[in-house]
């Protein structure tokens, strides 16, 4: 299974919370420090837009093609895995190890690595450095996990993880290499080609778990596969951008990278603490038992997140910096990108939440039933994590570090003894309860002031929401009002999905003129255009 790094790792989720151009670790590369040899745009000025437009554009198909392909492959790998191989207990184990290894990731580097996407300059002059810093870290955090490991897995009521954090988490020495080549990657925009290194990946990685599953290696399958996907993402991603493995020290250079990592390795910390602190509580209070089932039900809840959020944020981090100078610019773009988001997030979100039950039953098998008890809940703050995601990529591109700070320890703070008290109140859908309270009651408002902070006011996110939220209730009134009548049969499932989803799209269609970008203005334009557009003659043509 491919288990890199957390979600939108190379885009944010890891993000830059510092943002200040002077730090930028340019460097002569000869130990004398310096600066950059490009300068930053003056302010208010705006980026090439057609050339950037073109890399976003391109970069954003690429990326929506590679993840999707992948997490169907996932999806179908997991249904193989539940259904003839691994029982609940088996995915418990895998959920806190899998749990612990993205909560290393998100800060193994110590948030360096994302100074190859942000700085303007040459990267090549301090990626030395960054890969030396990376890999020393990643080293360090991997040895003291390996020493901790039996009690981690105690103190998580799971003991037989430990040997499974101790291989899995290999992935986090992996990955502290890997980060210089997969950030020019990034900053390239070259997505086709980390298509084909994740698809190796997916094929090593996959094949590797599949094989030792059902030769009964359990919950340690998991972990074998991910070390083996990931030593294939280091070489395909060294391959894909040559000559980025070169250790060196520049202690200027090493300073300034320092000042711009460590604030956000913290707050990607607290971000990835948010999104798995749950599974924690779970696996302490209720048993693998239980973990494995809400494991299974968070799953289901995260395919509308990775396909289309991931695809989106691949590039989101690149493109929101390279805008960061201009407000206008950087809202408009914002405001498209969650519109484009939530149109395409929310009928997912309303079909798997709509039809929890017979979804599970159908792909999963009886066996997993119980996993649909929180998986209506869950839906809802999974499309709230789409959102917040993309506004924290847009407070790193602002330099918005209070903000991030503040949001993400606020909601940690507030979501843990929530959390405890649900659990034992209402098991796992108590669990999910007391994540989308919090989320929408006390997050999405902070978020809101943040962003209206950054220059992005909440009437540009208003009309982003407005008509995919207006067509998910139209799904959702449809979906409760069939099923009963319907039934659950594949037949009837295939009915409500299909008028549930004609009517999102009847309520969506006005609003895209916005998700293109094109105005009133933008459409009269092309109209005097053509009405005046002069005749030509063959004569004209063939000359």
């Amino acid at each position: 299974m491919d288990i890199a790094r957390a979600p939108d790792s190379e885009t944010g989720e890891t993000s830059d919370a510092a943002g200040e151009k002077s730090d930028a670790p340019g460097g002569t590369g000869d130990g004398s420090g310096g600066t950059s040899d490009t300068p930053a745009p003056p302010p208010g000025s705006e980026p090439s837009a057609p050339s950037l437009g073109r890399k976003v554009r391109s970069a954003a198909r690429w990326s929506l093609i590679n993840t999707v392909v992948l997490r169907l492959g996932n999806f179908a790998t997991g249904i193989v895995l539940a259904r003839f191989a691994l029982g609940p207990a088996e995915w418990g184990v895998y959920g806190i190890a899998q749990t612990v290894l993205l909560v290393l990731l998100s800060a193994n580097e110590l948030g360096v690595g994302l100074a190859i996407v942000r700085w303007e300059g040459d990267a090549r002059r301090f990626a030395p450095t960054v890969l030396t810093l990376s890999t020393l870290s990643s080293g360090l955090l991997y040895v003291a996990l390996f020493a901790s490991a039996p009690t981690v897995a105690g103190l998580l009521d799971s003991p037989d993880a430990a040997g499974v954090l101790r291989v899995m988490c290999l992935c986090v020495l992996i990955d502290g290499v890997a980060q210089v080549p997969g950030g020019f990657l990034t900053r390239e925009f070259a997505q086709g080609k980390r298509m084909a290194v994740d698809g190796l990946n997916f094929v090593v990685g996959t094949g590797v778990t599949l094989v030792l599953a059902f030769a009964g290696w359990g919950a340690m399958s998991f972990a074998v596969g991910a070390v083996a996907g990931n030593v294939v993402t280091l070489i395909g991603c060294a391959l894909a951008a040559p000559g980025t493995l070169k250790y060196g020290w520049n202690p200027e250079q090493a300073r300034a990278l320092l000042r711009f990592g460590l604030p956000l390795a913290g707050a990607s910390m607290l971000a990835l603490a948010v999104v798995n602190v749950d599974t924690m509580v779970v696996g302490a209070t209720l048993g693998n038992i239980s973990l494995g089932f809400y494991v299974l039900a968070f799953n289901i809840s995260g395919w509308p997140v990775r396909i289309i959020s991931e695809a989106a944020r691949r590039v989101s981090f690149a493109g929101f910096s390279r805008l960061a100078d201009s407000p206008q610019a950087l809202a408009q773009g914002f405001s498209r990108a969650l519109g484009v988001l939530m149109t395409g997030t929310v009928p997912l979100c309303v079909l798997l939440a709509g039809l929890a039950e017979p979804v599970v039953r159908l792909i999963y098998g009886d066996q997993w039933a119980p996993a649909a008890a929180a998986l209506p809940w869950l839906m809802a703050l999974g499309l709230i994590r789409i959102g917040s995601e993309l506004a924290y990529d847009c407070l790193v591109a602002v330099g918005q570090r209070r903000s991030l700070f503040l949001v993400q320890g606020l909601w940690l703070v507030a979501l843990i003894p929530v959390l405890l008290v649900a659990a034992r109140t209402n098991g796992t859908a108590g669990v999910a309860q007391g994540h989308v309270l919090v989320a929408g009651g006390l997050v999405v408002p902070v978020f809101l002031i943040a962003l209206g902070r950054g220059g992005v006011g909440v009437g540009l996110i208003a009309r982003a929401c407005a008509w995919p939220f207006l067509g998910g209730a139209v799904m959702t009134a449809v979906v409760l009002g069939l099923e009963p009548r319907f039934g659950d049969s594949r037949l009837a499932l295939l009915a409500i999905g299909t008028i549930a989803l004609a009517g999102y799209t009847v309520c969506v269609l006005p609003s895209r003129d916005f998700l293109r970008g094109v105005g009133p203005g933008d459409r009269a334009h092309r109209g005097r255009h053509r009405a005046t557009a002069p005749v030509r003659s063959p004569q004209q043509d063939l000359r």
